[in-house]
């Protein structure tokens, strides 16, 4: 059954596509060093709001990898215990 559902996924991967080439790239693309969804963002204040979200995730991953660590650390001291 594993084998069928591999190969399943495999002939519908091949389907996928990514671009259909209706964005072409001019010369004047190369040149373009504006972010207009940034511009738009800093004009209207919100830049701030998303940097807050960005922090306040990365953040709380940080603080929770150092819970799991403690965790990890006191479960190993107690096997570490009881083995020797």
């Amino acid at each position: 059954m594993k084998k069928y559902l591999i190969t399943l996924h495999l002939f519908m991967s091949l389907s996928v596509v990514a671009q259909d080439g209706a964005y072409s790239i001019n010369e004047d693309d190369y040149g373009n060093t504006s972010v207009e969804m940034a511009d738009t963002m800093r004009s209207n204040g919100k830049i701030y709001v998303v940097v807050a979200v960005v922090m306040t995730i990365f953040t709380g991953l940080i603080a929770y990898t150092i819970v799991i660590d403690r965790k990890v650390s006191r479960i190993e001291k107690e096997v570490f215990n009881e083995k020797g």
